[in-house]
């Protein structure tokens, strides 16, 4: 089996509410689905969710960078040659993971509905049988996060996840009225995104933070700060995640070896797919280190692929794919059980491609064979 056609599309996925974090609002997601024909006839899809402030990709590079480099390389090679294909397109270009996050999604989507599987059986087969969903609070006033804390916990949440990284007064008035709002015991996970920058910022945040019972702190400072994580971590017991810090095994190595980190946060996104995601939680297991699955807010196509890996590996403890539950318009079909997630055992990635919705949400399109 081979590679016969891809085709590609440049969409941008309606979200229900603007998504505000530290360094960016959201009006929608700009996404490239990657479709891959085999001359077979079976039909995998990818995707690619760029994002400029944390691996350099943009939309329009990403989707350059597959129409003229990568997707021409892949006609004629086999799907099943994952290491083989990985290799090709690292010698081809320096690092940009999301575009090869979509070939490598594509590829497994290929094989599992070839061997008439679902992806995570290639993984190693399924380890969980279901993840709890962690509801998404984006930044806006105090009393406005509380307000939809409590609401959905009426909808059936039963945890957050609270993005702050703005002014830290603001940002720890923001953790107080939720926590007050709904009470000690419902976890509340805090992502700062890289916005409070440097370690004694963060520790100064820390000393308002500590009888708030917070589960872990996200990235607090800036990405390759991997020493300000290390003093962090040593001068506080409120666990550590890091995330924009981690893309590729040589960050692992060195949050690894220097014990920077309670959790790791992997992407398929930042690591470049399925198959590189797997070896960094083999990476973190080797270590004693947690794994979360996380997204760049992607459709249901790249949110089955992160699915997959979690539900695959028992080093993966939690998970934060809720793409899907924030569009308005989705191009697949992946299902959620508030508040948890449970994959079904369809074939590949096990979702459903509207290709009238996938035409609607395009801005533009290729076709290379």
């Amino acid at each position: 089996m081979i590679i016969k056609k891809i085709n590609l599309y440049a969409i941008r996925l309606p979200l229900k509410q603007p998504f505000i974090i530290s360094y960016h609002t959201y009006e929608d997601m700009p996404s490239i689905i990657l479709e891959m024909e085999t001359d077979e006839g079976i039909i995998g899809y990818g995707e690619a969710v760029a994002d400029e402030h944390v691996t350099g990709e943009t939309w329009e590079s990403t989707y350059q960078l597959l129409k003229h480099t990568l997707a021409p390389k892949l006609i004629g090679m086999s799907p099943f040659n994952i290491e083989k294909i990985h290799e090709m397109m690292d010698l081809t270009v320096y690092q940009c993971p999301a575009a090869k996050a979509a070939v490598d999604i594509a590829c497994y989507d290929v094989l599992g509905k070839k061997v008439k599987q679902p992806v995570y059986q290639l993984l190693g087969g399924r380890y969980h049988e279901e993840f709890q969903l962690t509801h998404v609070l984006s930044i806006t006033e105090p009393d406005r996060m509380a307000e939809e804390a409590a609401r959905m916990i009426g909808e059936g949440f039963q945890s957050f996840k609270m993005k702050v990284g703005t002014e830290i007064g603001m940002d720890i008035e923001r953790i107080k009225k939720v926590r007050e709002r709904i009470g000690m015991e419902v976890p509340i996970r805090v992502d700062v995104n890289q916005g409070w920058k440097n370690s004694s910022q963060t520790l100064r945040a820390l000393c308002h933070l500590k009888e708030l019972n917070i589960d872990w702190l996200e990235q607090p400072v800036s990405a390759d700060d991997v020493d300000g994580m290390v003093r962090i971590k040593s001068m506080t017991d409120i666990p550590l995640m890091i995330d924009e810090g981690l893309k590729g095994i040589r960050e692992m190595r060195e949050i690894i070896a220097k014990q920077a980190a309670d959790k790791v946060n992997i992407k398929l996104m930042k690591s470049g797919g399925i198959y590189p995601a797997v070896k960094l939680a083999h990476m973190a297991e080797m270590a004693g280190m947690e794994c979360q699955v996380g997204s760049m807010v992607e459709s249901s196509i790249a949110s089955a692929a992160g699915y997959h890996v979690a539900f695959s590996k028992k080093v993966i403890t939690s998970v934060e794919l809720t793409g899907p539950i924030k569009f308005s318009k989705d191009v697949g079909d992946l299902k959620y059980d508030v508040p948890y997630i449970r994959l079904t055992e369809k074939a590949g990635l096990g979702v459903e491609v509207d290709k009238g919705i996938l035409e609607e949400l395009t801005g533009f399109k290729s076709f290379i064979e």
